[in-house]
């Protein structure tokens, strides 16, 4: 398995190949074939930035199991997908901030997908050679205005309300991966993808049905049991088994 990176340091933004605590550098994007500089940095000293650069961001609703009778839901027919704005994008580190107001404001840790090619009308069969490799997300949800709404828009649209990191992994096998949340260093969430409703591979062919899926374009797969409450001062993190560990301090909205 290879995992890659997109940092900032010095002003500079760019990708790399990580190596424990160490990145070498790419010339490009890893959607494109880049080559090595060389170079080696340490991990400690970069900002990292969300692994990826998408047209669009998609989420599947109610996909696992257990959250479905967390929830009080029925078993979907088919994958419920709604979208999130590329602009609630942010990194691993970077803040998480809670609209002022009386909100229930929830984190919910999942397996994300990057895809690598571009993906009309693909058959389940075929769908994971689409995939670029996988990351860690937050799909952070207004739980007042789901309800309100009916629909997830704003619900999940916030700036910050999607942390995706630390890195993509590429090589793995999605079908039954731990998947935990930590909130104060207390195990909110603990399951595996095991328990997902609809595969990665299912979701992406229903999804590319309706959409053209481009390269860099991000799919959320659905949050486990044990979904809670948000506040200033929490600090979320979200591991998923063979990616890492993907933390956010929570922060109030500011006037």
């Amino acid at each position: 398995m290879t995992r890659y990176c997109r940092y900032v340091l010095h002003g500079e933004t760019r990708w790399g190949v990580l190596d424990d605590e160490h990145i070498e550098p790419l010339d490009g994007s890893p959607l494109e074939g880049p080559a090595a500089t060389g170079a080696r940095i340490t991990l400690s000293s970069v900002q990292l930035l969300p692994p990826c650069l998408p047209s669009k961001i998609l989420g599947v609703g109610t996909n696992y199991r257990a959250h479905a009778q967390e929830m009080g839901k029925p078993i979907p027919d088919e994958p419920l997908l709604f979208m999130k704005p590329p602009s609630a994008l942010v990194g691993h580190g970077q803040p998480i901030v809670r609209p002022a107001g009386s909100w229930r404001v929830d984190f919910e840790g999942e397996l994300a997908v990057i895809m690598g090619r571009r993906a009309r009308r693909v058959r389940e069969a075929e769908a994971l050679d689409h995939v670029f490799g996988f990351t860690v997300c937050n799909d952070v949800t207004v739980r007042d205005l789901q309800k309100k709404d009916g629909q997830f828009t704003r619900a999940k649209g916030f700036d910050s309300f999607c942390p995706v990191g630390p890195w993509v992994t590429v090589g793995l096998d999605p079908s039954n991966l731990r998947v935990r949340t930590w909130q104060n260093g207390a195990l909110k969430q603990d399951s595996t993808t095991g328990d997902l409703i609809f595969s990665v591979a299912r979701v992406i062919e229903v999804a590319s049905r309706v959409m053209t899926l481009e390269p860099g374009d991000v799919i959320t797969t659905g949050t486990p049991s044990g979904v809670g409450p948000i506040a200033p001062g929490d600090v979320i993190e979200i591991e998923v088994e063979g990616i890492g560990r993907l933390s956010n301090p929570v922060v109030e909205e500011t006037p």
